[in-house]
């Protein structure tokens, strides 16, 4: 069942919560960890997310393009550009607004990470709330991270490179981790999701932004091939399997979109989880023992091997693949524009 089309996009913004209900403290610990005595868990949903016709590529088959050795030349490139073709169509300053909402950002002293921070844009948003110098910014692309030191509100951060699953940050270090446009060159978002948990303090709040998947026959192939635009319930999986609690989901899209989900968009939703226990996740890479139980869950090896040679030709191929699909979704947003300013209000598009 498709979403339906609105007629506003500040209309697009239910939130889809799933929480803990009636269970104590203590309890909910060893619960999200995956472990139960006698207790039983509850989950109230408000609304159960549908936002594609068919079945999406499973989030471990690899893409053509955009692997981590491959992405950091996309972006030597991309990073020109960025702020100036890609944010206004695809993640523009109200979405960024209405995005971060979900984070909380109420304290100037909050310890906050911007993961896969890029060129600084979401980070802009962050330090209107938290001071600059409680503020890193993590990207594998020191081309991006170029672009971000350049910004005067940006001059207080710590700026480091970094992989999203292998954060450089002790465990139980930050009060918000936040995520925008990188889970979709996440070879194994489940990996990078677990990381978001282990850095956060308890009572921390995680916040991935990224994109929905897309049904338009044509958006769906450049991003099976391309990135990962994942299933809205695919994102609420991956926070519930790390222990995540009070998982929401909120909906964003440009002003001019009307609601039009079909081509996917980068910057489609907003996804946040609470964690309620110190320490690691309970999806972890060994078994476990607590109460009788014994747990076994292994994520596996690394997708990808960033010291693996490529093949030169396979690498030139898979640019100009890139290429070809990052103008793709360039025009998706000019075409969704035109359309909004021809198709008479209240009609959809």
């Amino acid at each position: 069942m498709a979403l339906p089309v609105l007629n506003r996009a500040e209309k697009l913004n239910p939130i889809i919560e799933l929480g803990y209900n009636g269970i104590n403290f203590h309890h909910r610990c060893f619960l999200e960890k995956g472990f139960s005595s006698h207790g039983r868990i509850y989950q109230t949903r408000r609304l159960m997310p549908k936002c594609s016709l068919s079945s999406s590529r499973p989030a471990s088959q690899p893409r053509f393009i955009q692997h981590k050795k491959e992405a950091f030349w996309f972006y030597r490139f991309l990073s020109i550009v960025y702020d100036h073709i890609i944010n206004p169509g695809h993640w523009t300053k109200d979405m960024r607004d209405d995005a971060l909402e979900l984070v909380e950002l109420n304290n100037r002293n909050l310890t906050v990470v911007d993961v896969g921070g890029g060129t600084g844009f979401t980070t802009l948003g962050i330090v209107r709330h938290v001071d600059a110098k409680n503020v890193t910014i993590l990207d594998q692309s020191p081309h991006q991270l170029a672009k971000a030191k350049q910004k005067e509100p940006l001059k207080e951060c710590k700026i480091i490179e970094g992989d999203a699953e292998d954060l450089p940050f002790p465990t139980d270090y930050a009060d918000r981790y936040v995520l925008a446009a990188s889970i979709e060159d996440w070879p194994d978002p489940q990996r990078g999701i677990k990381e978001a948990y282990r850095v956060l303090k308890i009572g921390g709040t995680a916040c991935i932004i990224g994109p929905v998947y897309p049904t338009f026959w044509l958006s769906r192939f450049f991003e099976d091939v391309w990135m990962l635009f994942p299933k809205e319930e695919k994102y609420i999986e991956w926070f519930k399997k790390d222990g995540f609690s009070n998982v929401k989901l909120k909906r964003i899209c440009p002003k001019w979109c009307r609601g039009v989900r079909r081509h996917g968009l980068i910057m489609g939703c907003s996804v946040t989880g609470v964690k309620h226990c110190s320490g690691e996740s309970g999806l972890t890479s060994s078994g476990k023992l607590f109460l009788l139980y014994i747990i076994i869950i292994k994520l596996g090896p690394k997708a990808e091997d960033v010291k693996k040679p490529v093949n030169p030709l396979t690498f030139l191929l898979r640019l100009l693949l890139g290429v070809t699909a990052t103008t793709y979704f360039a025009l998706v947003p000019i075409y969704m524009w035109i359309k909004d300013k021809i198709v008479p209000k209240g009609m959809p598009i």
